[in-house]
């Protein structure tokens, strides 16, 4: 097929605006699912995405649209929405031309919808303005458009006003993408260049990869090389997903499709990496992808029914699936043999953790999350360290530097005040306020992430009664004055519990978290002494009481020393218990320390 008739865009939007929806009435008024099959969001094929009602990966499909008789090739790439999943929109971006930008008609601009614009435009993708769910009684389409106008620069009167949910508007909406978006560019004749953007593992098949083809052409038995890894394969079937796996004879430039090669090493396949032909390479790779930035920490270790070796093995397999998430080995005098994870944000770890348990049948005990810091040493030197545990000696410290973001935040006028209140306690500093209509404002902080990636996004939908929304963007390390508090349980550090915070509210936030430590780890058969340390002082103290046997109940008389012989045993008993016992600490207990708000 000409590229003139092919068509690559992506749909993004702000989560729930309905992106999903309208990738299935794209493909049920193209013919590319059959109605008898029809289900609700068609792409979203992990029980997670269909249990939360949001999409976690990106998905490709093919379609076919006749248009005044011409056939043409549309190939769609379904986006993520929240905040944590950025990275997989700029990968599906990149694979693409043209996007269509979907805004909610009653709820107009959003913050991701922001974000996601400007990433289109980084990408050089051509812009198609949405306006989705006209048919909901509290649509306004006509303030929507003029947000989109004011906050993006897209005009008014060339936004498409559908309903992806009955189907209002899908019939000029397709015209327009036809009309609109930019077809890719021939380059046939050039030598093979395809950009991995996206890859599962199967249990028979192998790695399956996702690619766009931005030069010459792919075919069966075709011999080709990963340009990044320098490996050789040959491909054993090669295809389209139109929405399932339809296999053809070879792929040409401008398509987007999968291709299975007989790949059981996981390790060989790189998101962002180039296929070329093995006979005629291309002069040099494709610019791939930025390496995602990961802004949260964590702890995975193996649970009561996991041994390491297992859990090691469902991180690669992952992994495999997905490149933003990074993982390295990690010891813990407390909790043993794991691994330290980074993540894109929080929602992004609690989808990984319940991924792993899963897709995997395994058990893991997970650490609080923490953020990566700088540290200045008095040499002049810059060390990166992603867990309080790495952090030097004070002595050898000049200053440590705390991530900080671009915060943006999208809200209505009658909830400002508490909002700013909000982020006044959490160190946020106002950098502009912005009117998008005279009921909705765009707050603009500065903001240390921090203070904002725990808690922060369940407050803002509390005080804004569900309707503000945030993007954030990470924009670089700040100094500030910064301290270390050590958690002691039964006389021990426990490094997993250890966190970095601010001067400030250090003693504050000590106490609170020995306070539900207390309430988290049970009674044992000896005391249990909790303690917090800053800079080596002790601050603050809880003390876990023992359970109490009354060694005297089968005592009926006698003189007093039978019962002064029995308590002096017992309290031996518990002072050598005291030395050596082990003391078990919940999982709760690591994610009670979280918890900023007021008991």
């Amino acid at each position: 097929m000409s590229t003139e008739h092919i068509r690559n865009f992506s749909i993004v939007a702000h989560i729930d605006h309905g992106k999903s929806t309208l990738a299935d009435r794209l493909l049920e008024r193209t013919g590319a699912t059959d109605p008898r099959n029809r289900k609700d969001q068609m792409l979203d094929d992990m029980d997670l995405e269909r249990e939360r009602g949001i999409t976690i990966k990106a998905s490709a499909v093919t379609m076919n649209y006749d248009y005044h008789g011409t056939n043409y090739m549309l190939n769609l790439i379904d986006t993520p929405g929240h905040v944590d999943f950025h990275y997989e929109v700029s990968r599906s971006l990149a694979a693409c031309e043209g996007a269509l930008l979907v805004v909610d008609a009653s709820q107009g601009v959003e913050a991701q919808t922001v974000a996601n614009a400007y990433l289109a435009v980084e990408s050089g993708c051509e812009i198609l303005g949405v306006i989705n769910k006209i048919d909901l009684p509290s649509a306004q389409p006509a303030v929507a458009a003029e947000e989109m106008e004011h906050v993006l620069g897209i005009k008014q009167g060339e936004c498409l006003c559908i309903s992806a949910k009955t189907g209002i508007g899908i019939n000029e909406l397709l015209e327009a993408i036809v009309q609109k978006l930019p077809p890719p560019e021939d380059k046939a004749d050039q030598p093979t260049a395809a950009l991995i953007f996206d890859s599962v593992v199967d249990d028979y098949r192998g790695v399956i990869c996702y690619v766009r083809l931005f030069a010459g052409t792919l075919s069966l038995k075709q011999k080709i090389r990963f340009m990044g890894t320098g490996r050789n394969y040959t491909i054993s079937d090669i295809g389209k997903m139109c929405p399932k796996m339809v296999s053809v004879d070879k792929l040409s430039s401008g398509e987007v499709g999968y291709v299975v090669a007989n790949i059981h090493e996981l390790e060989d396949v790189r998101i962002g990496d180039t296929i070329t032909d093995a006979a005629n390479p291309a002069a040099e790779p494709l610019p791939g992808y930025k390496a995602p930035m990961q802004m949260v920490f964590s702890d995975f270790y193996p649970g009561a029914m996991t041994d390491y070796p297992k859990l090691r093995t469902a991180f690669e397999r992952l992994s495999m699936n997905d490149a933003s998430f990074t993982y390295v080995p990690q010891n813990s005098q407390a909790l043993g043999f794991g691994f330290r994870c980074g993540f894109l944000g929080l929602l992004h770890m609690e989808i990984v953790q319940e991924r792993l348990e899963r897709e995997n049948d395994i058990d893991v005990v997970q650490t609080a999350p923490t953020v990566s810091y700088e540290i200045l040493l008095s040499d002049g030197t810059i060390k990166r360290i992603d867990s309080p545990s790495e952090l030097p000696d004070r002595s050898v410290i000049a200053e440590i530097r705390e991530p900080f973001v671009k915060l943006e935040i999208i809200t209505a006028g009658d909830t400002l005040g508490g909002i700013m209140k909000l982020a006044e306690e959490r160190r946020c500093k106002l950098v502009k306020t912005e009117y998008l209509s005279p009921t909705r404002v765009m707050l603009e902080y500065r903001a240390p992430l921090a203070e904002i990636v725990y808690d922060f996004y369940d407050l803002l939908k509390s005080i804004s009664h569900g309707y503000a929304t945030m993007d954030y963007e990470f924009i670089g390390f700040e100094p500030g004055d910064l301290v270390k508090i050590d958690i002691l349980v039964n006389k021990i550090p426990v490094e997993a519990l250890s966190l970095i915070v601010h001067r400030s509210n250090a003693e504050q936030r000590g106490r609170k978290m020995i306070l539900r430590l207390r309430k988290a780890i049970p009674k044992h058969q000896f005391e249990i002494p909790l303690q917090v340390a800053i800079g080596g002082k002790i601050i603050a103290r809880e003390t876990i009481k023992s359970y109490r046997k009354d060694v005297l109940a089968k005592l009926y008389g006698g003189d007093v020393t039978r019962k002064m012989k029995l308590l002096k045993k017992q309290k031996a008993g518990k002072k050598r218990m005291k030395s050596i016992g082990q003391v078990n600490i919940p999982q709760e207990a690591f994610m009670s320390i979280l918890d900023n708000s007021d008991d």
